[in-house]
C-alpha cells in the first residue's frame, strides 16, 4: 500500500513540476528578451514611475505570486513602492466601451485599464513599459494573469488601442 501511495505522489509532483517549469521557461524567455527595453524604460520614467517600475520588476524577478486579479498585483506593487491610493492620480477615465485615450497621453509606468483583444475582449490592466510598435498601438506591459492562478507576472505585448483608464503614481 505504501509503495502505491509513494508512486501516486511521485506522479502527481512530477506532473506539477513539469507544468511549473514550462511556465517558468516562458517567463524567463520573455523577461530576458525584453530586459534591456525594460531597464531603458525605467531610466526614462518620471521618478515616481521609476520607483514603481523597479519594485514591480523585483517582484517579477523573485517570481512573486499574488493570488487574485491583475488589479491586485499592480495595487500591491504601487503600494509597496510608496504609492497607495491617496498618492495616485487619474490621468484619463472613460468606460470600457470608450472613448479611448490617445496614445500620446500614455506614459511609461502608467497603470492602464484596457480591452484585452487577445483574450476574449475582456477588461485587463497592466503597467505600461513602452511602445513596441507605436503605429499599430502595440505596447509592452507588466501583466498579471489573475483569475486566481498561481503564476508570476510577466512582461507581454498587448494591443493598446482600447485604453479606457490611466492611473499614475504622483
Amino acid at each position: 500500500m505504501k509503495k502505491y501511495l509513494a508512486l501516486i505522489l511521485l506522479v502527481l509532483f512530477t506532473g506539477c513540476s513539469a507544468k511549473n517549469s514550462t511556465v517558468a521557461a516562458k517567463h524567463n524567455k520573455s523577461y530576458k528578451k525584453y530586459y534591456t527595453f525594460i531597464i531603458n524604460a525605467e531610466n526614462r520614467a518620471t521618478p515616481s514611475a521609476k520607483k514603481v517600475m523597479k519594485v514591480t520588476r523585483e517582484m517579477v524577478e523573485s517570481r512573486e505570486v499574488i493570488r487574485g486579479a491583475c488589479w491586485d498585483y499592480l495595487n500591491r506593487g504601487f503600494t509597496r513602492a510608496g504609492y497607495p491610493h491617496a498618492k495616485r492620480t487619474i490621468a484619463f477615465k472613460s468606460q470600457k466601451s470608450g472613448p479611448y485615450v490617445s496614445t500620446k497621453q500614455i506614459q511609461t509606468g502608467d497603470w492602464l485599464y484596457h480591452i484585452n483583444h487577445s483574450y476574449h475582449g475582456i477588461e485587463h490592466s497592466g503597467m505600461f513599459i513602452g511602445w513596441i510598435d507605436y503605429d499599430k498601438k502595440i505596447g509592452l506591459t507588466l501583466s498579471y494573469a489573475g483569475e486566481g492562478r498561481a503564476e508570476p507576472a510577466r512582461y507581454r505585448k498587448y494591443d493598446l488601442s482600447s485604453v479606457y483608464h490611466i492611473m499614475r503614481a504622483e
